[in-house]
């Protein structure tokens, strides 16, 4: 089967990787000039857990299973990554039921070695947090991205597939053959293949728009979500990642660590309006941090926060609502064959991407 991946984020690139070792030939369709320029380059690099989400939801089902599959992938890929663990903290008694309930969903969602510890307790492991209660989540840990990605490449093109960069996908029409694909760019063109597989992020609905046959009302609304983020301008006080309890949209503005051994705060949640997007950081959205920060980390010092970075997470509901599952669009589910849909594709989806990939594959080889 001939299978056209459009995006070359990190979920379309492990799709792409899948279906080229399940022995399809494969093309991905990436409208910039590199792998990972929108959201996959601008997380975290969090491995979640799966503590977080409605049991039996994909976002629940996928980060489990793709967090051990990811772990494993990184230790025979040598992809670098760093099981460091999480506290998802109670700075004040009224949040201790909440973080008992956190704790009560991820074991259900089968996330394993999650406690429960007292204030005491947490600071043994962490010295500079203040907390009254927190759970302790084992499995979380921290990846480089841009590694993973280069990898999944790396694996997609020793098995013959190719990525196209600079190929917007301008529209999709149904063929005799399958699909024919209408590329823009400085190149137009057209291909025709036997499948696609929609992982354009933000382009995600664009795309669905201008697919032949697919029902227009199965199209959800896009909410674009800015995370921003302020790195640290001191040594690290934290050897593992620091949560809050989760706030509207967000889980958060939380503690962050990387590889090289930085520290670095977010994302917040900030409403966004339909493009252009702007990445740049507001310095002035320091002050938010410094007050949530030091419910936590109360000896935060001043002037310590720099603007880093910002990320934008294309979301499927907005303030107030209830967060959205991943949406994955079947042909069992629409009644087109050999096209899948992917929206609302964000956190936890860095985590969840190999297990995305092996659903996404199987429903276009069921038939």
């Amino acid at each position: 089967m001939q299978v056209l991946v459009v995006g070359a984020g990190v979920v379309g690139l492990a799709i792409a990787r899948a279906a080229a070792v399940d022995g399809h030939e494969v093309i991905v369709a990436e409208a910039a000039e590199g792998i990972g320029t929108g959201t996959s380059s601008r997380n975290s690099e969090v491995i979640h857990g799966g503590i977080y989400y409605p049991t039996g939801s994909l976002r629940a089902r996928h980060c489990t299973e793709g967090r051990r599959l990811l772990y494993a992938y990184c230790l025979t890929r040598g992809v670098p990554h760093r099981k460091c663990g999480k506290l998802i903290v109670a700075t004040k008694d009224a949040e201790i039921k909440k973080i008992e309930q956190i704790q009560a969903q991820g074991a259900a969602n089968g996330v394993e070695g999650l406690t429960l510890i007292g204030g005491n307790a947490a600071r043994d492991l962490e010295p500079e947090l203040h907390c009254v209660a927190a759970v302790h989540s084992p499995e979380t840990g921290i990846i480089d991205s841009h590694a993973l990605m280069l990898s999944l490449q790396g694996e997609l093109e020793d098995r013959g597939g190719a990525i196209a960069f600079h190929t917007p996908v301008e529209r999709i029409e149904r063929s005799a053959a399958g699909w024919t694909v209408y590329f823009g760019g400085a190149e137009p063109g057209e291909l025709v293949v036997d499948a696609v597989v929609n992982s354009a992020g933000h382009g995600a609905q664009r795309l669905a728009r201008v697919t032949e046959g697919y029902p227009q009302q199965r199209v959800p609304r896009l909410v674009p979500a800015k995370g921003n983020y302020f790195g640290y301008a001191g040594r690290p006080a934290f050897s593992r990642l620091i949560y809050p309890a989760p706030v509207d949209g967000g889980l958060g503005v939380h503690v962050t660590l990387d590889l090289a051994g930085r520290m670095r705060f977010g994302p917040d949640v900030e409403w966004l309006k339909d493009g252009p997007y702007d990445y740049a950081v507001d310095p002035r959205r320091a002050d938010s941090f410094y007050a949530a920060i030091r419910t936590y980390f109360p000896r935060l010092p001043d002037a310590s926060l720099v603007p880093d970075y910002a990320g934008i997470r294309p979301k499927l509901t907005g303030p107030g609502e209830t967060a959205a599952d991943f949406l994955i669009d079947r042909p069992a589910d629409h009644g087109v064959p050999n096209l899948v849909q992917l929206y609302g594709i964000e956190s936890p989806g860095l985590t969840s991407a190999l297990s995305i990939a092996n659903e996404v594959i199987e429903s276009l080889t069921a038939g």
